[in-house]
């Protein structure tokens, strides 16, 4: 019997938790009630609220008393992860379930972004219907809208609750359908490195990889570098960086800071290009802040506006890829496509700028030590420029370490 931890502050949506906990059983799964609110809850937890503070370092009643939010918010939603990772490893965790508004949904969400991937998490919350990435972050939590507030059991609340209960249930319950195994191998791929990625993925397949594409979309390339962390792939295939472009320059895009570092600090092999570091990705055209209208803008679709990166971005650009490939600890390659990085930078088309090209070129050369590298006299779409990356992501992931 699979069992459910309901975890929420009792101090405020004890009652709907109640609630909660009913719908579930009458599921037939087991349920644990874990209580991270701060102050004295309506119903009895199985999991204080002093063990959820202790799992942090911190006194409950230092908390409470100190009257700082924030604070409290934090070390609670610190002390709930902790906890949780601590009954998934007793294997006492088959999913999670919270509601809340954004105190709520804050901490608990804290605790599901802790969990591994694959564990079913479920949040309502009343601000799901909006900009929901810092809480879903690169993992898979699920967000359900919770319409109205939750504050008391009424027709709609009650409807949405069991609908919430009726899912994680069935989650928590699934069984995964026997699959081959194969080796996991993570690529990133961008629309206008899609004919690249597209080949190299196909020709891994061939080789026995099942191979995990993501977005290039920013939370794609921080799914990417999780997943890396967590140790699940055996290599990456990273040949699109653009998500560093729009960090450095304000794109709506980023993957943060540590983009293109998880898999080097992980030791993992990773064969490494520059795919569209030629764009920064702005909304629709009359979102492109005003400092940028003298720049080089192409209109990929009602949605989307890419400006051209400049030779003095293209530079420090070099220079990034180049300070994190040479902190690798593991094998790594970077291949550089001397026709282009992307679908429009080729010749003929409006990214095409020798310059800026030649920039990026000098920055690497800057930081770049101690790395394998391979300049090919192709495009980044090129089948040859696909195959010569995947079949040396091959070798690496194939020879023993001692030998590599």
């Amino acid at each position: 019997m699979p069992t459910v931890v309901l975890a929420g502050t009792l101090d405020t949506k004890g009652h709907e938790y109640d609630f909660l906990r009913d719908r579930l059983h009458e599921h037939g799964v087991d349920v644990l009630v874990v209580d991270v609110g701060v102050y004295a809850p309506q119903i009895e937890p199985d999991i204080s609220r002093e063990e959820v503070a202790r799992s942090a370092g911190e006194n409950i009643g230092e908390l409470a008393s100190a009257g700082d939010r924030g604070a409290a918010t934090e070390a609670m939603g610190r002390g709930a992860a902790a906890l949780l990772m601590s009954l998934h490893a007793q294997g006492r965790v088959q999913g999670l379930l919270g509601i809340g508004g954004s105190g709520g949904s804050s901490i608990v969400t804290t605790a599901m972004r802790a969990l591994p991937v694959g564990v079913p998490k479920l949040m309502v919350s009343t601000l799901a219907s909006g900009d929901t990435r810092p809480y879903v972050g690169a993992v898979d939590v699920t967000m359900m809208y919770s319409v109205v507030d939750i504050a008391g059991i009424n027709s709609m609340s009650a409807r949405i609750l069991t609908n919430a209960a009726g899912a994680i249930a069935g989650m928590a319950g699934a069984s995964m359908p026997s699959m081959e195994h194969k080796p996991l191998v993570g690529a990133s791929m961008f629309g206008v490195t899609t004919p690249g990625v597209t080949r190299a993925r196909e020709r891994l397949e061939e080789l026995g990889y099942e191979v995990l594409v993501f977005h290039a979309t920013g939370t794609g390339g921080q799914s990417m570098e999780t997943l890396a962390a967590g140790g699940f792939l055996a290599g990456v295939l990273d040949l699109t960086t653009t998500e560093l472009a729009d960090e450095l320059v304000g794109g709506v895009l980023s993957a943060g800071p540590d983009r293109l570092e998880a898999a080097g600090a992980a030791g993992l092999p990773q064969v490494v290009s520059l795919g569209a570091l030629d764009m920064v990705n702005f909304g629709p055209r009359e979102t492109v802040p005003p400092r940028f209208e003298d720049r080089t803008l192409y209109v990929h679709n009602p949605t989307v506006t890419l400006m051209r990166t400049s030779p003095d971005e293209c530079r420090e650009l070099g220079r990034q890829v180049g300070r994190k490939l040479s902190a690798a600890t593991g094998p790594t390659a970077l291949f550089v496509p001397r026709r282009g990085v992307s679908m429009i930078a080729v010749a003929g088309q409006p990214f095409h700028d020798p310059q800026a090209d030649e920039a990026l070129l000098a920055g690497l050369a800057e930081t770049l030590v101690d790395v394998e590298r391979h300049d090919l006299d192709l495009d980044v779409n090129d089948e040859q420029f696909a195959l010569a990356m995947a079949d040396r992501l091959h070798e690496m992931i194939t020879t023993p370490r001692g030998d590599r």
